[in-house]
């Protein structure tokens, strides 16, 4: 019974509470990496979803801290409103094909998202000299393959591959330029920047089919964006368009997930990830000339001081029938801020609904809501360096909303 559990359904059902329970978590991550499908018992497989994610963080008791007339200062903002919603809301997509090439031997081709940001508190707040609008898209794309073979009950799985990535955004805020007395020439200053790089998996998973087990643990490797490119735009301020460059690196990652039959047509499951978002630190960028490029000699910088990651979720997956299966979860999330900016520790709760009218076809639609707890953002230092000493504000408890869709045919 538990094996026939998990070749329908349930598999699906634990990817759809992910999808959905991980489009919250902590650093720029928006879906992060996921090679479920490599696991589905058919031949061919093409699965696509999307999730969409409705968070509402409120920003309050915001203090302009640097008022001095300057472009860090910004001018003094605080005869501004003292309160900013801070969020956007966002979608997610993803697709996937699996082809089980030669027996033991099966590909996964997918496209992905894996991180962003989207925070728009507009001008119209005392904070707007750190932040008017800030965006981060991606586009991954990627092909595993793994090998499997029998071990002892079961099939041990070795698995590799590797993926391309691109990432983009920008940030606006208010700037002054002291130059133009008296009280300086206030505008709006605008980085955009654009980066592409490689990255690598590896991991093994051991599957005992019978008891619907199965364990794993998966290395994704850092991306080096080692020539991003950009443009700093202050027509506004100083009438100026300066080309800049840095470089950067987004972060790697380590999951074990584990899942096992617990009784006929129950199934449990469980993950802990770890991410290294610690080394997003400061990313430097230069006028397009300057020989290195370092703090001594920027033009501007994308201030995040994040910490790493720690995301670990549970839950419980049911066949109801032949057609329906239901499962939920509960993810808990690391925030990655540590003084400075608003990602704090979420709570997710998801649930989610599996229908399979044939065998061949399967629709899920799942759905969580997020606390995302309180906390405060100020002045920090971090290795020697202080930063948010700009701004001031916190925030309460807050909620997120997310839904997921998506449909998996195989041939």
């Amino acid at each position: 019974m538990a094996n026939h559990l998990m070749k329908t359904t349930a598999l699906g059902l634990i990817a759809a509470c992910a999808f959905v329970g991980g489009a919250q978590a902590g650093g720029l991550e928006r879906a992060g990496y996921n090679i479920d499908l490599l696991f589905d018992p058919g031949q061919y497989t093409f699965e696509s979803g999307v999730v969409y994610v409705a968070p509402q963080r409120e920003l309050n008791n915001v203090v302009d801290t640097n008022t001095t007339n300057n472009s860090v200062g910004g001018g003094n903002l605080n005869g501004r409103p003292t309160g900013a919603d801070d969020s956007e809301n966002y979608f997610v997509p993803k697709i996937g094909f699996k082809a089980t090439l030669v027996e033991g031997v099966e590909c996964l081709a997918d496209y992905s998202q894996p991180w962003g940001a989207h925070t728009k508190p507009g001008t119209n707040w005392a904070g707007a000299n750190q932040n008017v609008e800030t965006k981060v898209n991606s586009d991954n794309y990627g092909l595993t393959c793994s090998y499997k073979f029998d071990v002892g009950p079961g099939q041990l799985r070795f698995i590799g591959g590797g993926f391309y990535q691109e990432v983009d955004g920008f940030k606006e805020r208010i700037v002054v330029n002291p130059a133009i007395l008296p009280g300086g020439l206030t505008g709006l200053g605008r980085l955009d920047l654009e980066g592409d790089g490689y990255g690598w998996r590896i991991g093994a998973a051991y599957e005992i089919p019978e008891y619907a087990l199965r364990a794993s643990l998966v290395y994704n490797s850092e991306v080096k964006l080692d020539d991003i490119t950009g443009t700093l735009n202050l027509r506004q301020v100083n009438g100026t368009f300066t080309n800049v460059y840095g470089s950067t690196a987004m972060p790697d990652s380590l999951e074990f997930k584990m899942q096992s039959g617990i009784a006929p047509d129950w199934l449990a499951f469980g993950s802990v990830k770890w991410t290294d978002w610690s080394q997003l630190e400061s990313i430097p960028f230069c006028a397009v000339g300057t020989t290195s490029c370092s703090r001594a000699n920027q033009a501007t910088s994308l201030d995040l001081v994040y910490r790493d990651g720690w995301t670990i979720s549970g839950g419980i997956g049911h066949k109801l029938n032949d057609q329906w299966s239901v499962a939920g979860s509960v993810t808990w999330d690391r925030g990655t801020s540590q003084g400075f900016g608003a990602q704090s520790d979420v709570w997710t709760f998801g649930t989610g609904v599996s229908y399979t009218p044939t065998k061949n076809v399967e629709l899920r639609v799942a759905g969580a809501v997020s606390i995302l707890t309180s906390g405060s953002s100020a002045a920090v230092v971090s290795n020697g360096v202080t930063y948010g000493d700009d701004v001031s504000y916190s925030y309460d408890n807050d909620i997120a909303a997310a839904v997921s869709t998506s449909l998996k045919v195989r041939f």
